[in-house]
């Protein structure tokens, strides 16, 4: 091993035994890509051998991390003492008569290979190491939880000692020149210990010192960062734009960059590929794709364009007046700022642009002078809000519907506890505007706001042509989305989230929601039979009839979850049917909705594609890169605004409903131009993407959670409770 022989330590002998547990059979793996034979545990395993013998070759030169080898070639900082590298995704996939090979380009951070103090400086975010000279007790932490378990090698030894890797335990509370250890029966500093016994004076005694193994200290600037060593806490706000940054590439320069990645590859040249008899292609499969038709979108009748199909997945509000405009009679704004920052006649200015638009896109606002209140935005946040919330209600004589807050900044620890309380504690829906859209009321800005606004009061921004979504249209049906959302890695005793929505209309432009806080990175759904049962109950009571059949799409579950999830899931959807009455039984189509997959299409010819270079909005793809057999399709729904688009991959489960590929793909698209938040098609259908803001939105109702510090804030208060969104509020779409 690398690290034998350093510091007089013996060279080890390992002694290895190998067994032979399998003979795999290929040719059942034939008969499966000919859909001949269903999968199997030996499939499974073969087609995890031909993975290893693709990544055997790159993992031997490059650093590997599951299915993607990453090169330095090429990285940049993110800041922080972190950077990005470029990595390349290989993945083998079964399709239809033949496997082929995923390859993608992927992005991940690393910590920075430097000196042990050049990181800590950018880590502080210091200018130089004399600013380091007393570090806060609350850096020390946040500085402790970064390099912890971080991989080190020492500078002040010989060659075969700086081989040997150790990783960091904690530092010490006390600098260099005062961390004291005994040395026959002698307490010495670490200073003096490294000056007598190495003949090296520290240059930052006023360091802490970083302990490995047990209790050995070290001083930082005799310890260099082992490169390659990913990066595992949340990025920052800087760290996550600069990712993008580096990550967002249009289509032609990724495809580009994807080829190269296959001449780096060289399956052709590949020794291990060629023992096995293994052929690969160095070219990009081409397939054939068709573009689905946009659906027709419907405004008020009194609208001057009432009824049109969007172009390119997209539209605007010129002209056009909501389907159904919300009354909004009862409200207050709540401004977290001083009088000084924020004028009264600034904020009147905003509130009355913000009205003539509301009212020319349909609304009605009877109510054009409410009450404004100034907030300490330091708090006590709750008590602002329940004093602005009796000022609407003494003011209009009713429940208030909206408190509309101006926020000073876009940081989270503010948002996050207006929603708590509003959500949770008061119950009503909140609005929130950055200050600085008040000060230059834009007019798309206002009608942006206007979209959501009338939602969460129970309007319907606009509605796809009923007679395009007949499945839905022509009997009672309910559509659902599902979504688990998990704590971020690092962070301990945190749960995971899981949300379901549902349609409460004839249009599928409505929806309710149902929440549960589950197991911390458990990815099948828990008491999903209550939540279903939740939801089933509000469509009667809102519809009058119960759903005839169930269209519900579950997302983010890999295909190794498949069969459980089929079996716990559909199952708890059926008894939730059940226990409501024994004789009820409506039929359900089950599709999975992944997002997380290296699949990307370019078009051939670059008249073919959008603006962006991407291929257009409603393209299609249902064969050459799907399942052998079985119900899938990827769907590029969106026109991408930047970078290279990631089509939408929908597997079918179960399906009772009798869909063929045509009517499903041609529902999810429409679907897709009726969420409620934005004048365009969505990547994804509406049902589940209101499921992940559910999600997101949930987060936020943690009581004690410090979001202002999240550095120290990670499993630091014991387990999370969080509070239950209010029933009212559950049945309207508060989480716009």
């Amino acid at each position: 091993m690398p690290e034998d022989n350093a510091g007089g330590r013996t060279p080890r002998t390992f002694k290895i035994m190998i067994k032979r547990v399998a003979v795999i059979n290929m040719e059942e793996i034939n008969r499966f890509l000919n859909g001949r034979g269903s999968i199997s545990s030996n499939i499974l395993t073969g087609i995890m051998v031909l993975n290893i013998l693709i990544h055997n070759k790159p993992s031997k030169e490059h650093i590997k991390l599951g299915r993607v080898f990453y090169t330095k070639q090429g990285s940049q900082s993110l800041s922080g003492g972190v950077g990005v590298w470029q990595g390349y995704f290989q993945s083998i996939r079964p399709t239809p008569r033949k496997l082929m090979i995923n390859v993608d380009l992927h992005a991940t951070s690393f910590y920075e290979s430097d000196s042990l103090v050049q990181l800590v400086v950018k880590i502080l975010n210091k200018r130089s190491v004399d600013d380091l000279r007393r570090i806060h007790d609350r850096d020390r932490t946040k500085l402790e939880k970064c390099l912890k378990n971080l991989k080190i090698f020492v500078t002040h030894r010989d060659e075969v000692a700086s081989r040997r890797r150790f990783r960091i335990s904690k530092l010490t509370n006390t600098p260099a020149s005062s961390t004291k250890f005994e040395v026959n029966g002698q307490q010495i500093d670490i200073a003096t210990y490294f000056f007598n016994m190495y003949n090296k004076r520290l240059q930052y005694p006023f360091l802490p010192c970083i302990v490995i193994r047990r209790e050995t200290y070290l001083p930082m600037e005799v310890c260099n960062v082992v490169e390659g060593q990913r990066y595992m806490r949340k990025l920052s706000e800087r760290q996550t734009e600069n990712m993008i940054k580096f990550t967002c590439q249009p289509p032609r320069p990724r495809a580009n960059k994807i080829s190269q990645c296959v001449e780096v590859l060289n399956y052709r040249l590949n020794e291990y590929m060629q023992h096995f008899g293994f052929r690969v292609s160095n070219e990009m499969a081409i397939i054939q794709a068709r573009v689905l038709p946009a659906p027709t979108l419907h405004y008020h009748p009194a609208s001057k364009e009432d009824t049109f199909i969007p172009k390119d997945g997209l539209w605007n509000l010129r002209n056009k007046k909501f389907a159904t405009g919300a009354t909004l009679g009862s409200w207050a704004c709540a401004v977290f700022g001083s009088e000084r920052d924020y004028p009264m006649g600034a904020i009147q200015k905003f509130i009355r642009e913000l009205i003539t638009t509301c009212q020319d896109t349909g609304m009605n606002i009877p109510n054009k002078n409410p009450p404004i209140q100034h907030c300490n935005p330091q708090g006590p946040n709750e008590t602002a809000l329940r004093q602005v919330w009796v000022k609407a209600g003494n003011l209009a004589k009713s429940k208030p519907q909206l408190i509309l807050c101006i926020l000073p900044n876009t940081g989270v620890p503010l948002y996050a506890e207006i929603k708590r309380v509003g959500d949770t504690v008061i119950g009503v829906a909140t609005q929130c505007i950055q200050g600085k859209h008040m000060f230059s009321a834009k007019k798309q800005y206002c009608a942006n706001v206007c979209l959501k606004i009338n939602v969460k009061l129970g309007g319907m921004n606009s509605f796809i042509n009923p007679s395009q979504m007949p499945f839905i249209t022509q009997r009672p049906t309910i559509i659902m989305g599902a979504d688990v959302t998990h704590p971020v890695p690092g962070e301990q005793n945190t749960p995971s989230i899981a949300a379901v929505t549902a349609s409460m209309d004839a249009k599928a432009s409505r929806y309710a929601a149902s929440i549960r806080v589950q197991t911390g990175r458990q990815e099948v759904i828990g008491n999903l039979a209550e939540m279903v049962k939740e939801l089933l109950k509000a469509f009667y009571q809102t519809c009058g009839r119960k759903p005839e059949r169930i269209l519900f799409y579950r997302n983010g579950v890999s295909e190794g979850q498949f069969s459980i999830v089929l079996k716990d899931e559909i199952r708890a959807i059926k008894e939730a049917c059940k226990s409501l009455d024994e004789k009820y039984k409506p039929t359900i189509t089950f599709v999975v909705v992944q997002k997380r997959h290296h699949t990307r299409f370019f078009p051939t010819n670059a008249r073919d594609g959008d603006r962006t270079g991407n291929c257009p909005s409603g393209t299609v793809v249902d064969s050459t890169i799907v399942h052998p057999f079985e119900f899938d399709f990827y769907l590029q729904s969106h026109p991408n605004l930047q970078g290279t688009s990631r089509p939408t991959h929908y597997h079918v489960l179960l399906d009772e409903n009798g869909f063929n590929a045509d009517s499903l793909q041609t529902l999810s698209y429409n679907l897709c131009y009726n969420f409620a938040r934005c004048t365009r098609a969505v990547f994804i259908v509406p049902p589940v993407y209101y499921a992940h803001l559910v999600c997101a939105r949930a987060r936020f109702h943690a009581s004690g959670e410090n979001w202002s510090d999240p550095d120290t804030s990670e499993g630091a208060g014991g387990v999370v409770s969080y509070a239950a969104v209010k029933a009212e509020l559950l049945k309207t779409m508060y989480f716009i």
